[in-house]
């Protein structure tokens, strides 16, 4: 399966659109679509929604395998890891599995995402049309929603309009696991 970035370049190139194209219609910088494209390298899932949304594509797209099945079953030890994010720098802090990959008509994201302890030093918040809904299945989630910012714990869930900007990660020293939906409104 090639990688988030190899498929990004490959819709970008199926369009004819070159990398200043794509720059012009999502406000992202050049460089950033180039790491995007060959490091596949990204600090959040905001700069994801927009190349989907210039694209023409949904998010989901990124992701998936061409098959569509229905009804989808994922198999706990068929998870693979799908996307992993690196907000502050090097260290991975999120890391995506899809619950959703072969499902091609869905219109949620579903993931479950194992959040690193570095998690925590990105303090920058995202907003993205949309809702978004949190369960904690293990460790202490931080969500700053606005001014607010709450701690969750195992058990603990949050659904929340993802317009109002936000951020989600880890609350402690120990990972944190959280399954979520996303929904991004065609």
């Amino acid at each position: 399966m090639d990688n988030v970035g190899k498929r990004i370049q490959s819709y970008r190139e199926k369009q004819n659109l070159t990398i200043e194209d794509l720059a012009n219609r999502t406000t992202l910088s050049e460089e950033f679509i180039r790491a995007v494209e060959d490091e596949d390298m990204y600090p959040s899932l905001q700069p994801l929604v927009k190349l989907a949304r210039a694209l023409g594509v949904r998010l989901g797209t990124f992701m998936d395998d061409h098959v569509s099945r229905d009804p989808l079953i994922t198999r706990l030890d068929e998870r693979t890891e799908e996307l992993v994010m690196h907000p502050a720098g090097k260290e991975p802090g999120l890391k995506f599995h899809s619950l959703g990959k072969g499902k091609t008509d869905r219109h949620m994201e579903p993931f479950f995402i194992e959040l690193m302890p570095e998690s925590a030093k990105d303090e920058h918040l995202s907003s993205h049309e949309g809702e978004e809904f949190i369960i904690v299945h293990s460790g202490k989630v931080r969500i700053k929603y606005g001014q607010e910012e709450t701690i969750l714990e195992k058990g603990d869930s949050s659904y929340f309009n993802s317009v109002v900007p936000h951020n989600v990660a880890c609350a402690g020293d120990e990972m944190a696991e959280i399954y979520a939906v996303l929904y991004f409104p065609e």
